[in-house]
């Protein structure tokens, strides 16, 4: 049997759990806002994720008749799927993409030992790809 007094302590430690939920659920809404907008697809997953367990969090608040930290936490990540959404459609109006990102020119590598004569030496660096095959001259 629940009386006033137990269901009111319980309520004093649900609600800030509740509330740190929420505040959780909103910075990972925004973080997936800002993956949106660059387009990192994966990040946008793990925002979502942890989103989810803010979420969780913020309905124990409701134990103590607190609605908020639950609406805040849902209503974040409605917003901002949203809001990023519509700036990528912007950014990709606009043009502005990201550069790839491209792999350091290899230096040339010799040997000076005495197993030079039994070893491949590489002559000069090559701009090989991961699936291209690469030059080495024994």
């Amino acid at each position: 049997m629940t009386t006033s007094r137990m269901a009111s302590d319980l309520a004093a430690v649900l609600v800030p759990i509740g509330w740190a939920g929420a505040v959780i659920a909103v910075l990972c809404a925004i973080v997936a806002a800002v993956a949106i907008v660059r387009g990192a697809g994966g990040l946008v997953g793990g925002a979502v994720g942890v989103w989810i367990v803010g979420a969780l969090l913020s309905v124990t608040a409701s134990f103590g008749q607190q609605w908020i930290p639950l609406i805040v936490a849902c209503a974040s990540l409605a917003a901002m799927l949203v809001i990023g959404a519509v700036v990528r459609g912007f950014v990709t109006a606009a043009g502005v993409e990201r550069t790839p990102r491209t792999a350091p020119e290899a230096l040339p590598v010799t040997q000076t030992s005495a197993l030079a004569k039994t070893n491949p030496v590489v002559k000069a660096a090559s701009k090989a790809t991961p699936t291209a095959p690469v030059a080495v001259i024994s």
